[in-house]
């Protein structure tokens, strides 16, 4: 992966995320997923902050939020809220850019 600037990395192409649909990468040992909305590429840590369960197995629901696979608990996949019991604490969120048809998210802190 080629770093774009200090702190993006290149992560995937668009086309390899369709619509709906989502894809898991690792970023400095950081499992994100990435997450096509409308369009719109959005990038969540994967860890259910209940258990750490794998948000990127989750189905999506209600057109903006992902649920656990394992214990049900709802994220915000836009901002990383967490929406239900049994999750209280958001799960981290990255900065998307896509340019060019490459998706971009900023390097994990």
């Amino acid at each position: 992966m080629r770093q774009m600037a200090i702190d993006f990395v290149k992560v995937a192409k668009t086309e390899d995320i369709p619509l709906g649909g989502s894809k898991l990468v690792e970023i400095d040992a950081v499992r994100v997923a990435l997450f096509n909305l409308d369009g719109e590429i959005y990038a969540i840590e994967d860890v259910c902050t209940h258990d750490g369960g794998p948000l990127v197995e989750g189905k999506v629901v209600n057109g903006c939020q992902v649920q656990c696979p394992r214990h049900g608990a709802r994220f915000d996949i836009r901002t990383g809220a967490a929406l239900s019991f049994p999750a209280f604490e958001p799960t981290g969120t990255f900065t998307v850019r896509v340019e060019n048809g490459d998706v971009w998210v900023q390097r994990p802190a």
